[in-house]
């Protein structure tokens, strides 16, 4: 049994992205915004998300853009003042992601008692924001220094809208990766954030690491779910979840979840279930 199963209580867990709206320091929050109604909406995003039935959450600061590879304190800090408001809420296994640094991620982690995490925690990539090198040997060892045993880590190995430097084919990459540092999971993505994952790239990468929990990590829709879930453990829904499948307005202000929009997904999934 995939520790998916047992963390979630099903197989093919949806896992869901809770965006928080621009937190304090960063360039979309701005004079007289407030923490307030930055909690007030990832409550209503988690209302609707849980409502809605999915299996799990992650959540991350989507709207700190452009990213930060060494995050200031103050990002983890107001993601843990949102977590720590909405934990009471929280009906179902989280995970949190400090969207381009991992050890921010972990000891976010640490501090709010996640169950997993997402991340960029190894492989050197290139994008609109420069190099991005990422050291697994210091993050794990910071793992350890925190005494996370039980908390599970899912790598990307292909990042969104960033080049990866390393050339080997992506099998090659998740053989070496799971050999160095055993990941509990692998996300496969798109290019871009909401685009259509490659069905034979899953399919390749869970050929080669059957042990390992392979996620869908972007793209997922009512039409493409089944067939990414035939192939891939697990799904991560974020765009589609939100009002007309949009993630930002035309003020680039963070779109709200609708619960029928979770609702009509989710029946699909429940459906498809039935069949394994």
């Amino acid at each position: 049994m995939l520790w998916t199963e047992e963390m979630f209580g099903v197989k093919k867990p949806i896992i869901s992205m809770l965006h928080l709206d621009p937190l304090p320091g960063d360039p979309r929050f701005h004079y007289g915004d407030s923490m307030e109604t930055v909690v007030e909406h990832a409550r209503s995003d988690l209302k609707a998300l849980q409502d809605g039935g999915v299996d799990g959450v992650i959540i991350s600061n989507e709207f700190s853009l452009p990213y930060e590879r060494n995050m200031n304190f103050v990002t983890p800090t107001a993601m843990a003042r949102v977590i720590g408001e909405l934990k009471t809420d929280i009906r179902v296994p989280f995970g949190v992601d400090c969207i381009s640094d991992g050890r921010a991620t972990l000891e976010l982690a640490a501090a709010v008692d996640a169950k997993f995490v997402r991340g960029t925690f190894s492989g050197v990539y290139v994008g609109d924001g420069g190099l991005y090198n990422n050291d697994f040997s210091k993050l794990i060892r910071r793992k350890n220094e925190l005494h996370l045993d039980n908390l599970k880590m899912l790598y990307f190995i292909n990042p969104e809208s960033d080049r990866n430097l390393d050339t080997r084919p992506l099998v090659d990459i998740a053989k070496s990766t799971i050999f160095k540092v055993h990941p509990d999971g692998l996300c496969i993505s798109a290019s871009a954030a909401g685009q259509d994952v490659d069905d034979e790239l899953i399919k390749s990468v869970k050929a080669a690491a059957p042990e390992v929990v392979v996620l869908c990590n972007t793209g997922c829709r009512p039409n493409t779910i089944e067939r990414k879930l035939t192939s891939a453990d697990a799904a991560i829904v974020g765009t589609y979840f939100k009002e007309n499948g949009k993630l930002e307005n035309t003020k680039l202000e963070n779109v709200r979840v609708q619960v029928n929009r979770v609702k009509e997904f989710m029946d699909i999934v429940y459906k498809f279930r039935e069949t394994l």
